[in-house]
């Protein structure tokens, strides 16, 4: 029986990114299992070895390395491209760029592999993503909630502290790759033997096909169903960190998240739909956490965000 190579476990997820994740992780458990022409084929393997390689797949899960983040936050960068276009003008994108880039050096991860990027997103929708990989999109929408860059500032701080905590790779860890680890290490033992990885129902098959939806998955993780509710008030507490670090005064978060609820349109495709309602986050805000030291005069701010973001 062949054995997988860690190293190459790993190194080809990668190489191929997200876009790869189900056919590459577990490219060596496959091998031999699936013809040129993508018909399952039979093998013969130890079905406790099965079991075994799963028992230990969340561990080797957790121990992605900042090149494999960065290939699989820009796979999912590029999904959200087929249904969101970039925002063309370069000098809002080079402004919005500058504020959180600010941000991210003083977050708790300021280095990543290729770095943060922040993007304007050409869409009336309120939303922002962040991918593992430090790409930062943020909706014409959502920049028309602002009135100055304090309010800029809480949102780009939101989705960063997203990165920092790496919620992004944790929701990839969980879906469908963790699905099959259960999947096969409940039932290996008992189910696997010569034949049973030929035929059409077989749980060879199975395999196949979740590994095939395992992009969708991960997609509709990030961008339509969001993250946990314990995720986003944890994104939002690392927020205010962030903002005290850099001298942005934290009550624009709260700021920022009333207007969002102002705007909120029930129904409709936005930020309702990938976080829990603004009103129950402002409520996980302390009176305590949202008080500062002295801030600089909100003026030039304000003017700075009216000169490059007018007409956005």
């Amino acid at each position: 029986m062949k054995t997988i190579n860690r190293r190459h476990f790993l190194s080809t997820a990668s190489r191929m990114g997200a876009a790869g994740i189900g056919l590459s992780l577990y490219a060596g458990f496959l091998q031999g299992c699936v013809s040129r022409s993508g018909n399952i084929t039979s093998i013969s393997f130890d079905p406790q070895a099965v079991v075994d390689i799963f028992k230990a797949g969340s561990k080797v899960m957790e121990d992605f390395t900042p090149e494999q983040e960065y290939y699989i936050g820009r796979t999912i960068g590029a999904l959200i491209f087929t249904q969101y276009k970039a925002y063309p003008a370069a000098n809002p994108n080079r402004y919005v760029n500058l504020v959180g880039q600010t941000l991210a050096q003083y977050s708790e991860l300021p280095l990543l592999f290729n770095g943060y990027h922040f993007m304007i997103l050409d869409s009336e929708e309120i939303n922002a993503f962040a991918t593992p990989s430090g790409l930062i999109l943020i909706t014409r929408g959502m920049v028309r909630c602002c009135r100055d860059e304090d309010m800029l500032a809480a949102i780009l701080a939101h989705e960063i502290a997203h990165v920092q905590y790496r919620d992004g790779l944790n929701a990839i860890q969980k879906s469908r790759v963790t699905e099959l680890g259960t999947l096969l290490a409940r039932e290996g033992a008992e189910n696997f033997g010569p034949s049973v990885m030929g035929g059409r129902g077989s749980a060879s098959l199975q395999v196949f096909q979740m590994f095939e939806g395992s992009i969708d998955d991960i997609f509709k993780k990030l961008v339509v169903n969001g993250y946990s509710r314990s995720q986003e008030y944890q994104a939002d507490q690392g927020a205010l960190e962030i903002l005290k670090r850099t001298g942005y005064p934290p009550v624009s978060l709260k700021t920022v998240l009333t207007e969002m609820e102002n705007r909120l349109v029930k129904g409709k495709k936005d930020f309702a739909a990938t976080h829990p309602p603004p009103e129950k986050r402002i409520d996980q805000l302390s009176d305590s956490q949202l008080v500062s030291g002295p801030v600089p005069p909100v003026s030039a701010r304000v003017e700075r965000f009216r000169r490059n973001l007018q007409g956005v």
